[in-house]
């Protein structure tokens, strides 16, 4: 976060030497004496360099390095090379201490953390600094996964104190911690901290739902409480005789995880009865985990009905992250379904500080168990060292392969032999092959699963046994990449492409330089790149691929240049007629708009501007600008569905837009609206509650239903989001309405 020259107060240095005293006394294991001068060392440092540094928030810098040392001992359980490194990490990036000093004062190890935890400076050129920067990151996975653990610390402490910064910051921030490290924390197993990101990202996003589901959350906490004693109370009786140390407890789920609930079920809060989870972890050997498991879910299934669809063994299979643990749901008490989580402290550790708990632990087997097969994580990793050798990826091409690998659910299936693969749900027949080797990929010919002929993009499911049948003349085809979804599959035929690409270009290149020969024309590569530049071919390689498969003629390229003195020169007339196109005006919106928008600051109307179909934002909505290649600048929704994307990939190309003045326009918006087919009138019901009721102008309606449900799509002519939401709140009033959406975006 951005920082002000303010010296740190008499008062304040006491506080900070306190913080940094809670976080020392935290550390579990405790520190022997050389960690423990390593890391106070750190600290002075980090005091020094950041004395006269403060945070948006009004606060002394040196707190924020404090606080991320703090949750990277506490929440992920790293140590003291760790712990330092986290003091440091923002020294080289925002002070004058460089990494040399670095090293001299701490060694290779702290220096090359450092250095990965330090931002790319304004001397590196890139279009995309953003993606250069996320590259940079996720690139350590593979070296020293500390860097991304710590760079996730250093997140979760911005997210948490996100409240000081502006809001179109905010937006940017959110999104990508939403885009890159929630999935990233899952993938390595923190549990808790990528909960916390999605519930942090939700409440900037969508505030006053969050808002509202917190306040029910608190007002029917003791409600909650009541009944999850009268849950546990039998259970006790019957664990208590096991003999075996457990702890039985309950927690409710994460605000976003309620939200997605009421959303993907159309229900209300009140209508979800498995807003909490009840969770038994037993502290037993390890080598006793299983049996106990089992033993205690025979127990819970005893008192309380189970529900057998519903039951997920992870005890038996771990998820790729290392995740183990048995779930299940119950009919407890007045008939409502209760999740219940088994696990030993040892599974609960893992899943609660992941890759560092997983490490504490020696002899943690992959996915399926068995012995010598590849860690849990190492498959991951490889992944990650694929696409980084993909010579031809740039940053953005790479965060998107990787981020295909931080995946939140799996598949399992399984070679002729029986051995067992990890994929991604939605995962191909395709991505199967080069899950084997990168050859049996770009030579997959055919490939059956469950002994049946199947297209290349079939999408796999849990137990599918798959043959790859291979032909050495078989070469990867552009088309490929729509038929694969894994960033090793799309990073591994990119490769042969443009090997593919190089080969064939070869044959062109020896073309071109034989008429250059016949011309006399000197200097291939000087000419090739007149022709290229006029011809708009992004390089040379595309153009002499077109030679070699005639898609051009070498002769007809040439009647737009003449040779003088051995080189090629645009003819006269080309040079006059040869203009940059103009890009495409748009109608903008503008009806009325004068004052009404500011994009920058400023006035709208000195913008090509469009209000984005995707989202339709409406006066009042909170938005912001993204500035296209050719189509001037867009206006979306912060809630927009592509936002997230948007602001995490293209940041450089963020606007800040806000409304301003009153409402000038009318603004089209579409709503969903699902309900109770009581009969006829329905109809008749919803037009009269916007139409005649507020003075709402109906663009479109549609409506169909089914065995007593209808769904109804009706487009609205309103001046801004305060007369759409008084029509929402009629629509809701209505008797029978179950949920009302606005473009796929809850209500």
């Amino acid at each position: 976060m951005a920082k002000e020259v303010i010296p740190v107060t008499p008062e304040e240095r006491k506080e900070i030497h306190r913080a940094y005293r809670r976080m020392v006394n935290g550390v579990e294991p405790k520190m022997n004496e050389e960690d423990r001068t390593m890391v106070r060392k750190a600290y002075e440092l980090a005091v020094k360099a950041h004395s006269k540094q403060r945070r948006k928030s009004g606060e002394p810098y040196i707190f924020h390095p404090i606080e991320v040392a703090r949750i990277c001992s506490k929440n992920i359980g790293l140590g003291p090379t760790a712990i330092t490194s986290a003091l440091l990490h923002d020294v080289v990036e925002d002070t004058d201490v460089t990494l040399e000093e670095i090293r001299d004062m701490f060694g290779m190890r702290v220096e090359k953390i450092v250095d990965g935890l330090t931002k790319l400076d304004g001397t590196y050129k890139a279009e995309n600094m953003q993606a250069e920067n996320f590259k940079k990151v996720l690139s350590t996975l593979v070296e020293d996964v500390r860097v991304s653990l710590i760079k996730i610390a250093d997140r979760l402490h911005n997210m948490r104190t996100l409240g000081s910064m502006p809001r179109h910051k905010q937006l940017k921030i959110s999104a990508e911690t939403e885009f890159i490290y929630a999935p990233l924390s899952h993938r390595l197993g923190l549990y808790s901290i990528k909960t916390e990101f999605q519930d942090l990202c939700f409440k900037i996003t969508k505030p006053n739902t969050y808002a509202r589901i917190e306040k029910q959350l608190a007002e029917t906490e003791r409600e909650r409480s009541i009944y999850i004693k009268k849950f546990i109370k039998p259970l006790k009786k019957v664990f208590d005789e096991l003999g075996i140390p457990y702890r039985v407890f309950g927690r409710s789920k994460s605000i976003n995880s309620i939200n997605n609930k009421i959303k993907t079920k159309h229900v209300s809060f009140d209508e979800i009865y498995d807003i909490f989870a009840v969770r038994i972890v037993v502290d037993v050997p390890k080598e006793e985990e299983k049996g106990v498991c089992w033993k205690i879910y025979s127990l819970v299934t005893d008192v309380h009905k189970p529900i057998p669809e519903r039951l997920k063994d992870w005890v038996t299979t771990p998820k790729s992250n290392g995740y183990e643990s048995l779930h299940t749901t119950v009919i407890g008490p007045d008939g409502r379904f209760v999740e219940v989580q088994i696990r030993s402290e040892r599974m609960d550790e893992i899943a609660e500080r992941g890759f560092a708990a997983h490490w504490k632990y020696k002899g943690v087997k992959g996915a399926s168990g068995k012995k010598g097969e590849k860690d849990v994580y190492e498959g991951f990793f490889e992944s990650i060292r694929d696409v980084l050798e993909s010579p031809n990826a740039d940053a953005l091409e790479f965060v998107s392969d990787v981020k295909t690998n931080l995946f939140q659910e799996e598949v399992y299936v399984y070679t002729p032999n029986g051995d067992m693969k990890v994929m991604p749900k939605g995962a191909t027949a395709l991505d199967f092959a080069f899950t084997i080797h990168t050859e049996v990929g770009v030579r997959a010919k055919a490939i059956m699963v469950n002994d049946k002929l199947v297209p290349m993009g079939h999408e796999l499911r849990n137990g599918d046994q798959v043959r790859v049948q291979t032909h050495k003349n078989q070469k990867p085809t552009e088309n490929w990449l729509k038929l694969v979804i894994t960033g090793r599959a799309k990073s591994k035929i990119r490769t042969a492409i443009k090997e593919e690409e190089k080969k064939i270009a070869a044959y062109g290149r020896e073309a071109v330089q034989r008429k250059f020969n016949q011309l006399k024309i000197n200097g291939l590569d000087t000419n090739v790149d007149k022709i290229t530049k006029f011809r708009k071919y992004p390089s040379h390689l595309n153009f002499y691929a077109d030679i070699a498969a005639d898609k051009i003629a070498i002769n007809d390229v040439l009647k737009d240049f003449e040779v003088e003195g051995g080189l090629l020169v645009l003819k006269e007339a080309k040079k006059t007629t040869e203009v940059i196109a103009p890009e495409r005006t748009l109608p903008s919106n503008k009806k009325g708009s004068k004052g009404k928008l500011l994009i920058a600051g400023e006035n709208a109307n000195q913008y090509d501007f469009q209000l984005a179909n995707c989202c339709t934002p409406v006066q009042g909505d909170d938005i912001f600008g993204f500035l296209t290649t050719g189509a001037g600048v867009k206006i979306h929704r912060s809630a927009c569905p592509n936002a997230t994307n948007m602001m995490a990939n293209y940041a450089y190309r963020i606007v800040k837009a806000e409304w301003a003045g009153g409402a000038e326009s009318e603004f089209i918006v579409n709503i969903k609206i699902t309900g109770i087919d009581d009969g006829p009138g329905v109809i008749e019901k919803i037009t009269t509650a916007i139409s005649s009721g507020l003075g709402i102008n109906i663009r479109s309606f549609s409506i169909s239903g089914d065995e007593g449900y209808f769904e109804g799509k009706i487009g609205l002519l309103v001046a801004n989001k305060d007369q759409l939401n008084i029509a929402i709140k009629n629509l809701k009033d209505l008797e029978n309405i179950m949920h009302i959406e606005r473009d796929d975006i809850e209500l």
